[in-house]
């Protein structure tokens, strides 16, 4: 766990620290199981399959970077209950879809240069 999310400030230190927290894969696990619905931190600590402490630690980061949300049921304020947030998502998505349009053009610029010089 030697990777730290840093609250985010900007565009591009949001999709730092969404690609810092997803760099664990048992972190990314988390994000699997809550794909299909909110989870409480004992769930994902048994589908995942990591102490309570240790999904302690990464939902907290998880939380930091802003993927995840916390909730408190009506019937036990006890109880944290944690989705995904669509916002790191969809920035991580969009830079990911200019990136590649980015490497796009350039291979396509590339093979022209070398079917003219061809």
């Amino acid at each position: 766990m030697g990777v730290k999310a840093k609250p985010a400030r900007g565009k591009s230190r949001n999709v730092d620290a969404v690609l810092a927290a997803l760099a664990d894969p048992q972190r990314r696990k988390v994000v699997d199981v809550l794909r299909t619905g909110p989870r409480s931190a004992g769930d994902l600590s048994k589908q995942v399959g990591v102490s309570a402490p240790a999904m302690s630690r990464h939902l907290r980061l998880l939380k930091t970077c802003g993927l995840v949300g916390e909730t408190h049921p009506k019937y036990d304020a006890r109880v944290r209950v944690y989705a995904l947030k669509p916002g790191p998502l969809s920035e991580l998505k969009a830079w990911l879809e200019t990136t590649e349009r980015l490497w796009a053009d350039q291979l396509a610029s590339f093979k022209k240069h070398l079917e003219r010089d061809g």
